[in-house]
Order: C-alpha cells, then sequence, then structure tokens
C-alpha cells in the first residue's frame, strides 16, 4: 500500500474521554488519563510522518464550565502529563506551544506549561500546538480588538490573520474529529475555512497512529480546489 500523503498542518478535536469512561463504568477522569495514551501515539506517528503543526484542541474556553471538581482535575491531570512528557518531547524534538488565553489557567498548569515551551524552544522538528483554554470566536475578538486599539481605519483578512494565536501558522490541511460529532465546537473557525474534514465513531481514548495513518489515507484521496476547479474538470 502506498504510503499517504502527509498533511503540513493537522489539527483535532478529541472528543468522546467522558463517553469512553462511562461506557466502562468509571469516572470521567479515567478516559482522559487514557486519552493521554492517544495523544502519546499520535504525537509520535505525526512526527515520523513528518507533520510540521499538530494542533490539539485541549481545553476549551467553554470547559471552565464544566462542574469545578473535573476542572480541577484537569487541571492536575494537565500539570502532571506536562512534566512527565516534556523530557520525551524534547528527545523527540518536538517543540511545544500553546493557543488560548493561558492567563486563565491555574498557577501551577500555567507555570508547568511556560517551562514545557522553554524547555522545547530550540527544537526543529514537529510543532505541538496545544489549545488551552481556547475559544475561537473570543480570538477573532480579540484579534479585531488589538486592530482597533492599534488605530486601524480598515480591516483586511491579513491583519486579522496576523493577529490570531496561530499567526505565522499555515491554516490547518485536515481536521479530525473524534466521537463521531460534526460541529467545530468553536474550535479555530476562521483557520479552518478550507480544511478538509476526517469524522470518526472511534472515541479518542481509541483513536492511536494506526488511525491517524487512516485520516491521512483520506486525506491523500481528496480534490482540494479551493473554490475552484479540479484539473479533472478543467481538462
Amino acid at each position: 500500500m502506498a504510503a499517504p500523503k502527509t498533511p503540513r498542518h493537522v489539527a483535532i478535536i478529541m472528543d468522546g474521554n467522558g463517553r469512553w469512561a462511562r461506557a466502562r463504568g468509571l469516572p470521567r477522569i479515567a478516559g482522559h488519563r487514557e486519552g493521554i495514551s492517544s495523544v502519546r501515539s499520535v504525537v509520535e506517528t505525526a512526527a515520523e510522518a513528518g507533520v510540521q503543526h499538530l494542533t490539539l484542541y485541549t481545553f476549551s474556553s467553554e470547559n471552565w464550565r464544566r462542574p469545578v471538581e473535573e476542572v480541577s482535575a484537569l487541571m492536575s491531570l494537565l500539570l502532571k502529563t506536562i512534566n512527565r512528557e516534556v523530557s520525551r518531547l524534547n528527545e523527540n524534538n518536538v517543540q511545544v506551544r500553546t493557543l488560548g488565553f493561558l492567563e486563565d489557567l491555574p498557577a501551577g498548569p500555567r507555570k508547568g506549561m511556560l517551562k514545557a515551551i522553554e524547555t522545547t524552544r530550540k527544537n526543529t522538528g514537529l510543532i505541538l500546538n496545544l489549545a488551552l483554554s481556547y475559544g475561537s470566536r473570543q480570538e477573532i475578538v480579540q484579534a479585531v480588538n488589538r486592530l482597533i486599539a492599534e488605530g486601524c481605519r480598515e480591516v483586511d483578512e491579513q491583519g486579522i490573520s496576523s493577529r490570531l494565536f496561530t499567526a505565522g501558522i499555515s491554516d490547518p490541511d485536515l481536521l479530525i474529529r473524534t466521537g463521531g460529532e460534526f460541529r467545530l465546537s468553536n474550535f479555530l473557525l476562521w483557520q479552518l475555512a478550507y480544511t478538509e474534514i476526517y469524522v470518526t465513531d472511534l472515541l479518542w481514548p481509541e483513536f492511536r497512529g494506526e488511525q491517524l495513518l487512516e485520516a491521512f489515507r483520506s486525506f491523500s484521496r481528496r480534490d482540494r480546489r479551493y473554490g475552484g476547479l479540479s484539473e479533472q474538470i478543467r481538462s
């Protein structure tokens, strides 16, 4: 079988941790813990495949509305995970970045993320973007407000793009959503304008590197026209 075409930038909505745990009679946090194994497998597979940017929807701005106990457990898990995984990421030449309102995080997880960013800053391989306290509508509003504060009298696409959290990063070529849901959930709304979308019924803890490559194979079969005509139609 031919190797699948590798997207430059892959974005993933990691959905289904809670459902995975509930189906097994476990607390929701157990699903999030198992989901870490999926993150590790996907990051390593993406790096080996030559993906340039991998953006993971880790914690949305809306997730703060969840029960206090669950949010607290998620923040604790985030801190433990980044502290445990940063050495492995560094060894694999992965650079860690964040998208979102990092200042919203509690002091411990925020400091842990900043340390991971600094530790991996000089790495030249896969760039792993963790979307934390991220909401796309809020991101766009912030970008417009920055333009207003800078005295801009007229707004264009480049002006907004250059003030988003993803400034300097190519838009995603492929969006993967696990858990079978067909919605964007306030994730990269501006950046996903021409992104190919791949939805799988697999819950996130069931999704590993093998499934990532299957998504790449599906991507390889797509005819990306960006509003134009395909080569076959033109000919």
